[in-house]
């Protein structure tokens, strides 16, 4: 039975109406998708009546289910009426997932937005945990090929300001530390950008750039170096970069203030 609660005023609230929508409220209001156990220690709720709420919610449309927690449904008001914040992360998941079913590894997509190298979305893949950013991107661009990608797609001023601003910090034996070096490496990138290392031992990052009106921004894979080797960094490129440029593709159909706006 439906539990009421009596409100001042003689109005009668359904509690569980109640608990519904501050779910809606908590997916709404975070990045990425939350999974039960982060809703349920959100809202304070039991974790199964979190999950039947969520299910519910489901059902009805106002929330979507993904691998790795929900999201905001089509039925809900915001994305049911074409808003850009909505269409651009629609457009950003079915990206990481098309890199996530293609290659079986974990998808990333990064950006550049007021002088930092910022992560936007992370999308797992079955079977192949994401790498631990362990030391934050914005605090290790030079080691990563999100941060490279993405560094070396910008104007050589902006380049030269942003590695004047942060320190080339040791990560690896493989980083690279020394600025004029790493500088080297960017401007003659003519193509996919790797990360063979520098970050994390045992792990090599491929990274392709997404260009759009008013969007810097890098989508990569990280995957064992052993395990790339035998697939063929090539082909991680290639695939990489025909879903890269769909997805430019449809963020240039986006004003560049709304770019801006919504997190791209």
């Amino acid at each position: 039975m439906t539990r009421t609660v009596e409100h001042p005023g003689d109005r009668t609230l359904i509690a569980s109406v109640q608990r519904a929508l501050g779910l809606v409220e908590i997916v709404a209001n975070s990045p990425r998708p939350v999974t039960a156990k982060a809703l349920a220690s959100a809202s304070g709720l039991s974790l199964g009546t979190t999950y039947n709420l969520a299910r519910t919610l489901v059902h009805e449309g106002y929330l979507s289910s993904e691998p790795d927690g929900f999201m905001l449904g089509s039925r809900f008001p915001a994305i049911s009426a074409g808003s850009a914040e909505g269409v651009v992360s629609a457009r950003i998941r079915s990206a990481l997932h098309e890199v996530t079913d293609g290659l079986g590894v974990t998808a990333y997509l990064s950006r550049y937005t007021d002088g930092e190298v910022h992560l936007v979305d992370v999308v797992d893949a079955k079977g192949a945990p994401r790498l631990e950013l362990w030391v934050g991107l914005h605090e290790a661009a030079h080691a990563t090929a999100l941060g490279k990608q993405i560094l070396a797609a910008l104007p050589n001023e902006d380049r030269l300001d942003y590695l004047a601003r942060h320190r080339l910090d040791d990560l690896t034996p493989h980083t690279i530390r020394d600025r004029r070096m790493l500088l080297e490496q960017l401007e003659r990138s003519a193509g996919p950008v790797l990360d063979r290392e520098e970050y994390a031992i045992g792990v090599t990052c491929v990274a392709v750039p997404v260009r759009a009106p008013g969007v810097v921004a890098a989508l990569a894979v990280a995957m064992p170096s052993e395990t790339l080797q035998r697939t063929a960094p090539a082909e991680v490129a290639r695939q990489l970069g025909r879903t890269a440029a769909r997805l430019s593709l449809q963020l240039g159909a986006e004003s560049p203030r709304r770019h801006g706006q919504f997190g791209l």
